[in-house]
C-alpha cells in the first residue's frame, strides 16, 4: 500500500546490514533512508536506498505490489522513504557491493519527504565545487566517503578514551571563556557585557588549566579539548580544532611516551594498522641534520649529508665562500636522477630557491660513468665525483647540493627532499612511520623582535642540568620537550612543565617578560606553583590531523562535520557576520571605518 501521509514505517534493520541470512529465511524487513539511485526498466523499478549503514537494492514489481510500484514511479534521488518488503537472493549478483547478493521485494512504500532542492549529486564519484559543498554541508555529509570518515573519527575517539580510562585518567572539562594569555598565535577575543571594556579569550589550549589540575591533585587528566587560534589557515589548520589533551603528575618524558604510544596504537588498530612499541627516538639536532626538519618523514631515503670535506679548497667560489663564512655545503642523492632532464633539474633548482636557498648545484652521474654538472669546470671531474659520493650518489643517481648558513641549507634541502619524494612516489602509502623528536632548544632568537622566544611555550621546563646557563648562554639550554611525528607530520607535542615559581620567573625574564607583566598575565599560575605544585608533564595530540591521516583525507575538513574555509568563513551559516548595532551598544563597542 502506497502512502504520501506522514505515517512512519519503523525501521527494523539498516540498509547496509541486510544480508544472505535474511534472504535465506525470506525475512520481512523495514528499511528507511534516502533514495540513492532509481532505475526504471518499464515493468520493474529498482531503487537503491541508503542510510548510515550502507545501501541496498529494492525491487518494485507491479504484479505483486501495484500501489508501491505506482508510488515508486514518482520517487526521485534523495527523497526520504520507508520500505517494507521481503529479503530475497539477488538474481544479478554484484560481488563488489556489501549487499550485492540480496535485494528487497517491496510490499509497501512510505514517502516521508520530497527532496526538492539538492544542489549536487550525493555520490563520491561526483566532483562538485567545494564552495557549493561547504555551503550545503548537510547534503555533502551524506556522501559515503564523509559518512565513513566521521564514523571512523567516532571509533578513534572511543578507542582513545578506552585506553585513557584503563590507564586511570580522569576526563575533566576546562573553561572555554578565559583570559588572553597569547601562546604564539592570535587569540579570539570575546567582549564582556557585564564588564564593559574587558574581554574573554577563547583558549588556544587548556595548558594553564591542566597545570592547575595537577596542583589540585588530579594526577591523571585528559579531555577532548576544543581549541581556537586566529591564524592564517592551511589544509591541515582550522580556527577551531580538537586535541586529545592529557597531563600527568610526577611524570618523566618516558612515562608520557608510555601513555601516548598505546593511545596512538589503539587508534591505528581501528583502521587495521599494527605498530611496534616503544617507538624510536631522535634528537632535534639529528632530525635537522639528517632531514632538515623537526618533523622528519622517515619512510624514504634522500637523507641530507655533508659534502664540505669533498669540496673544500677545490676552487669553486660559491662553496668556498659559504664555508669561509661558517656555513655548510650539504646535499641529497636522488636515485635514478642521473637521467633527469634539464627541465627537471631546473624545477629542482627552482624548488630549492623557493625554500630559501640562493641556488642549487646538481651533479649527474650517468650509468656509463660520465659526470655532468654546471660546477664541473671549477670542481674538476674528480671533485664532482667526490662531492656526489659524499652525499651517497652512485652511478645513475644525481647529487643536489646547497651552500649557505646551516639553517638555510637545512630548510631548503628538507623541503626539496619532500617535493622530490612526492614527485617520484618514494613514500609508501601503506607505511606508518612514527617517532619521537626530543631534546629541543628551550629558546630561539627572534631577529625581527630582537628577543628570545620559547620554542614550544613559556611553561616548558629546561633540562635541569642546563638551568645554570639560562641567563649566560640561553641558546645552549635544551628543553624537556618532545614531538610525536607520523609520516612527516607532527601529530602531538608536549613537555615536562615548570613546577617551581623561581624557575618560571627566570624563564619569563629570559623571554623579556618582567615581574609586573608576569604578575598581570600569569599571577594565578605563579601563586599556584607556590601552593605546592608537583613535577608534571603531558602532551596534546592533534585529533583532527590524526583522523584525516588515518582515513586518507587530504584535508582535516573531511573529518570535521562543519568546517571553515581557508579564510575562516562558514559558508553554511554565513559567519562571521555583521551584528545588530544594539548588540554592539550592549557591549560598549562601536565599529570604526577602516582607513
Amino acid at each position: 500500500m502506497a502512502s504520501e501521509a506522514p505515517s512512519l514505517l519503523r525501521r527494523t534493520i539498516g540498509c547496509g546490514l541486510v544480508g544472505e541470512f535474511d534472504a535465506a529465511g525470506r525475512r520481512e524487513v523495514v528499511i528507511t533512508g534516502w533514495v540513492h539511485r532509481r532505475r526504471d526498466l518499464g515493468n520493474l523499478i529498482f531503487l537503491e536506498v541508503r542510510d548510515g549503514s550502507g545501501r541496498v537494492q529494492v525491487v518494485l514489481d507491479p504484479s505483486s505490489a501495484p500501489d508501491a510500484h505506482e508510488s515508486a514511479q514518482h520517487v526521485h534521488a534523495e527523497d526520504v522513504i520507508g520500505v517494507r518488503g521481503t529479503v530475497v537472493p539477488r538474481e544479478a549478483v554484484n560481488p563488489s557491493h556489501p549487499t550485492g547478493r540480496v535485494e528487497i521485494r517491496a510490499a509497501e512504500i512510505a514517502i516521508h519527504n520530497r527532496a526538492r532542492a539538492v544542489p549536487f549529486p550525493v555520490d563520491d564519484e561526483s566532483e562538485s565545487n567545494e564552495e557549493a559543498r561547504l555551503a550545503h554541508r548537510y547534503v555533502d555529509l551524506r556522501r559515503p566517503r564523509l559518512q565513513r570518515a566521521l564514523r571512523t573519527r567516532h571509533a578513534l575517539a572511543r578507542a582513545a578514551r578506552r585506553v585513557l580510562d584503563d590507564l586511570g585518567f580522569l576526563e575533566i572539562e576546562t573553561p572555554i571563556l578565559t583570559r588572553s594569555t597569547p601562546e604564539g598565535a592570535r587569540d579570539y577575543l570575546v567582549p564582556s557585557r557585564v564588564h564593559p571594556g574587558r574581554f574573554y579569550a577563547l583558549p588556544q589550549s587548556p595548558q594553564l588549566f591542566k597545570q592547575l589540575l595537577m596542583v589540585a591533585g588530579f594526577d591523571r587528566y585528559y579531555q577532548f579539548a576544543r581549541c581556537f587560534r586566529d591564524e592564517d589557515l592551511r589544509a591541515d589548520r582550522q580556527p577551531e580544532f580538537t586535541q586529545i589533551d592529557l597531563e600527568m603528575a610526577f611524570a618523566t618524558p618516558s612515562e608520557v611516551y608510555g601513555v601516548a604510544e598505546p593511545l596512538v596504537a589503539a587508534m591505528l588498530r581501528e583502521v587495521g594498522v599494527e605498530i611496534e612499541t616503544p617507538l624510536p627516538r631522535m634528537s632535534y639536532a639529528e632530525a635537522m641534520d639528517r632531514f632538515g626538519t623537526d618533523r622528519p618523514d622517515t619512510r624514504f631515503g634522500l637523507e641530507i649529508r655533508d659534502a664540505a670535506p669533498a669540496v673544500a679548497g677545490r676552487g669553486f667560489a660559491v662553496f668556498d665562500a659559504a664555508l669561509a663564512e661558517g656555513g655548510v655545503v650539504r646535499g641529497i642523492a636522488v636515485p635514478g636522477g642521473g637521467s633527469a632532464s634539464r627541465k627537471m633539474l631546473d624545477a629542482w633548482s627552482a624548488w630549492a630557491r623557493e625554500a630559501g636557498a640562493n641556488g642549487l648545484v646538481w651533479i649527474r652521474t650517468e650509468e656509463g660513468g660520465a659526470v655532468s654538472s654546471p660546477a664541473l669546470k671549477a670542481l674538476g671531474e674528480d671533485g664532482a665525483r667526490a662531492a656526489a659520493a659524499a652525499v651517497g650518489a652512485e652511478r645513475g643517481d644525481a647529487a643536489l647540493l646547497v651552500a649557505g648558513p646551516v639553517e638555510v641549507a637545512a630548510r631548503a634541502l628538507g623541503a626539496l627532499r619532500l617535493r622530490i619524494a612526492a614527485e617520484m612516489g618514494l613514500a609508501p602509502k601503506d607505511r606508518w612511520d612514527l617517532l619521537w623528536v626530543e631534546r629541543f632548544p628551550l629558546l630561539q632568537w627572534d631577529a625581527a623582535e630582537e628577543r628570545w622566544v620559547a620554542c614550544h611555550h613559556p611553561f616548558t621546563a629546561p633540562r635541569w642540568e642546563d638551568l645554570d646557563r639560562l641567563e649566560g648562554e640561553p641558546s645552549s639550554v635544551l628543553a624537556q620537550a618532545y614531538d610525536l611525528v607520523l609520516n612527516g607530520a607532527e601529530i602531538g607535542g608536549g613537555s615536562i612543565r615548570i613546577h617551581r615559581r623561581d624557575v618560571q620567573e627566570r624563564v619569563f625574564r629570559a623571554l623579556g617578560i618582567g615581574a609586573e607583566e608576569a604578575e598581570a598575565k600569569f599571577g594565578f599560575l605563579l601563586r599556584a606553583l607556590d601552593a605546592g605544585a608537583p613535577p608534571h608533564g603531558g602532551i596534546a595530540l592533534g585529533f583532527d590531523r590524526i583522523c584525516a591521516m588515518l582515513v586518507g583525507a587530504d584535508s582535516i575538513r573531511d573529518v570535521i562535520a562543519f568546517p571553515k574555509t581557508t579564510s575562516a568563513s562558514c559558508l553554511l551559516t554565513g559567519s562571521p557576520a555583521p551584528v545588530d548595532g544594539r548588540q554592539l551598544a550592549d557591549l560598549g563597542l562601536r565599529l570604526e571605518e577602516a582607513d
